[in-house]
């Protein structure tokens, strides 16, 4: 029993490893800035569901080396351009490329 909780454990420990592994070979450095990425597209995903004006389910958000990619959806001009200023004022955003489509 001792052993198969060992390599159950080892096992665990091995998968963990090789999933971070194959995150940052998407292009980052190291897996210190994809796991800055992903704070920051948890940021400005936090602040888009706190705002009034954003529908946050439909705009996406990814970051890669800090820089924010927005995509989808908007409503209407000031959503896209207040979606915009959220990700541009998140701490860690070196760049927002804006790819959000407005449809009425």
């Amino acid at each position: 029993m001792m052993i198969r909780n060992t390599l159950a454990a080892a096992m665990t420990a091995v998968v963990l490893l090789t999933a971070t592994g194959c995150a940052v070979t998407r292009g980052q450095q190291t897996v210190g800035a994809y796991v800055d990425d992903a704070a920051i597209t948890a940021a400005v995903k936090a602040k888009f569901v706190e705002s009034k004006v954003v529908a946050a389910s439909a705009i996406s958000v990814e970051t890669l080396n800090g820089t924010v990619l927005l995509s989808g959806f908007a409503k209407s001009n000031d959503e896209k351009n207040t979606a915009h200023q959220i990700a541009h004022d998140t701490k860690g955003v070196k760049m927002v490329r804006d790819e959000v489509v407005v449809r009425p």
